[in-house]
């Protein structure tokens, strides 16, 4: 026996069928009954293509987005992949004839991830950083991990660990990123940090850090050392949630 959300998950999924919503009434009950099943108990009601659907009805006010919803999904991995997708991509893609076409689609869609990033970076910026670790994860996890290519970024603190620039230094290839610890050290003087977290993602997904970057720390720690700045960490970051700690692996 079905319960009474899967049975109204079910009339919702049936509504659509990619007819004009001015002529088929089940359509547009579809859209109604998800915006009241998102109202009415939160987000946690829906599945993720749903709260896509939902992103999507902006951008197509008249056609079944549900199909293109799924499409993203699986092409991206997940909704912060869809989000977060090169616009280029977004708009090669169609299902059921309809796809994100326009830049006005395109738009509505990045910017819900360009949203909840800065979200994210408020959620850490000016703030004290070993005291909210996990939040500054999240916020690297979320700026990093789909990338398509190596970022190298610094995280620059004040004498009470409070995070006062956020940069990223450097953009690289696949698997290598040119890092200069001269020009992270000049770049604290600059801002009178007293301290710094490096972080940098790996394409690949594996945030097992390489010879290179375990190397290139040590430049860096060296370089710093030189002139009193304190490397707290070397993050890197992989995706799924996975990352590496330099200091926690004892590499720092």
């Amino acid at each position: 026996m079905r319960s009474a959300e899967d049975a109204e998950r079910a009339a919702t999924d049936s509504g659509g069928g990619g007819e004009d919503p001015g002529e088929d009434p089940h359509y547009v009950d579809h859209r109604e009954r998800l915006r009241r099943r998102f109202l009415d108990r939160g987000a946690d009601a829906l599945e993720d293509y749903e709260l896509l659907e939902m992103v999507l009805f902006a951008a197509s006010p008249r056609r079944d987005v549900k199909p293109l919803a799924k499409l993203l999904i699986r092409t991206f991995g997940d909704l912060w992949g869809v989000v977060n997708a090169p616009p280029e991509r977004l708009r090669g893609l169609k299902a059921e004839g309809v796809s994100l076409g326009t830049d006005n689609a395109v738009a509505t869609v990045r910017i819900v991830g360009a949203a909840a990033l800065r979200a994210l970076q408020q959620r850490v910026i000016d703030r004290p950083v070993l005291a909210s670790w996990q939040a500054l994860l999240d916020y690297c996890s979320a700026a990093m991990a789909h990338e398509p290519t190596e970022q190298f970024r610094l995280l620059f603190l004040d004498r009470k660990n409070t995070l006062i620039a956020d940069e990223v230094q450097q953009r690289g290839t696949i698997d290598h990123t040119p890092v200069y610890p001269r020009e992270v050290v000049k770049r604290a003087l600059e801002l009178s940090a007293a301290a710094v977290i490096l972080v940098h993602n790996h394409p690949s997904g594996d945030p097992t850090p390489s010879r290179a970057d375990i190397e290139m720390t040590k430049e860096i720690v060296r370089a710093a050392n030189a002139v009193g700045l304190i490397v707290h960490d070397h993050l890197v970051i992989g995706k799924g949630g996975r990352h590496t700690s330099f200091k926690s692996q004892r590499l720092l």
